[in-house]
């Protein structure tokens, strides 16, 4: 493939159902690249973002605050590339991040794309992650800090595994994370700093939040909802918020998981404050999140969970299956090119 052509992901019909696995509606296809324009840079992509919401986007009305994607058009996203051609001040070899991902090659205005910072972390790739999310939700929605007990649902995962080591920096007394499988759950306590997990799929987690915090949690992080949405109202303290940013288990195996049953009375007399969210990733809150993240990552108190896989491009058609199977720790990133 040459500089006049690229390869794309591109949706051939909308999603209709959650049960649908992505990759029966996405395919590679090739097509003649435009040429680019003043102002503009083209960009070959090193790295790919895959993140839940993917899939969400493939509904023809998601209900986000994200458009939808388009049927036979590329999908869009995060991405980190680097430039190969500029008719901008952007100089050819620079590497940046920015949101026209899915493809080998993208040409987009200079102002769209955001130079990585150089000699702050092992690779390009370790801005590719959800932190925005995680920072936002943790600090900005359930204001978590000193003293408070914190439960993470869906911890291994690419925003919870953030999110947890963001309430630990801030002071929290305790910090749980919820995952599948005991691999996963050692990953939290051996190597994220988690003080505790519980694996929802071989253990009893009325049982475990019983043990591990007799007085209730204070914070509950949720990327999940159904039943360990259930289960947290249950064992909430008096007074305590939850930030919802998910409902993983509606979105991959239907049913109800995306419409838990909320215990009113219960609610009422804990004076549980539930606080859905959304993240727009404005400046602000991008700010906020690299001004922890870098300096945290530098001192070593935070780390940057992710997996990462080979390409080429048509690998992230089946990573974002696997994505939603939760066959994957922390962020996930296919690498599309040297």
């Amino acid at each position: 493939m040459n500089s006049t052509e690229t390869a794309a992901v591109v949706l051939r019909a909308h999603r209709t159902d959650v049960g649908q696995r992505p990759s029966e509606l996405l395919e590679v296809r090739v097509a003649d690249q435009r040429p680019i324009g003043d102002g503009e840079v083209l960009v070959e992509n090193i790295f790919q973002q895959i993140v839940a919401v993917n899939a969400d986007l493939m509904f023809e009305n998601p209900g986000l605050p994200l458009p939808a994607f388009e049927v036979g058009a590329p999908l869009y996203g995060p991405a980190i590339g680097r430039v190969v051609e500029s008719r901008s001040d952007t100089a050819v070899g620079t590497v940046v991040q920015h949101n026209q991902g899915w493809r080998d090659l993208t040409a987009i205005a200079s102002n769209a794309v955001f130079p990585v910072p150089d000699g702050v972390f092992p690779g390009p790739e370790y801005m590719l992650n959800q932190g925005v999310t995680s920072f936002h939700g943790m600090v900005d929605i359930a204001g978590v800090g000193a003293g408070d007990v914190v439960l993470v649902s869906g911890a291994a995962g690419g925003v919870g595994s953030i999110a947890g080591q963001i309430a630990r920096a801030r002071g929290a007394a305790l910090v749980i994370g919820i995952a599948g499988g005991p691999d996963k759950c050692a990953y939290l306590t051996e190597q994220l700093g988690f003080d505790a997990a519980i694996d929802y799929k071989n253990e009893d987690l009325d049982a475990r939040l019983d043990e591990l915090a007799p007085e209730g949690i204070t914070v509950f992080f949720d990327t999940i909802g159904g039943t360990q949405f259930e289960t947290a109202v249950r064992h909430a303290a008096f007074g305590a918020r939850f930030a919802l940013c998910g409902a993983l288990a509606g979105q991959i195996g239907g049913g109800h998981g995306g419409h838990p049953r909320l215990d009113i009375m219960t609610a009422i007399v804990k004076e549980i404050q539930i606080r859905p969210f959304t993240t727009m990733h404005t400046p602000e809150q991008i700010q906020a999140w690299i001004g922890h993240y870098v300096p945290s990552f530098s001192q070593g108190t935070i780390t940057f969970p992710h997996t990462v896989l080979e390409g080429p491009l048509g690998r992230t058609i089946t990573a974002l299956d696997e994505l939603l199977a939760g066959d994957h720790r922390g962020n996930l990133i296919v690498k599309l090119a040297n």
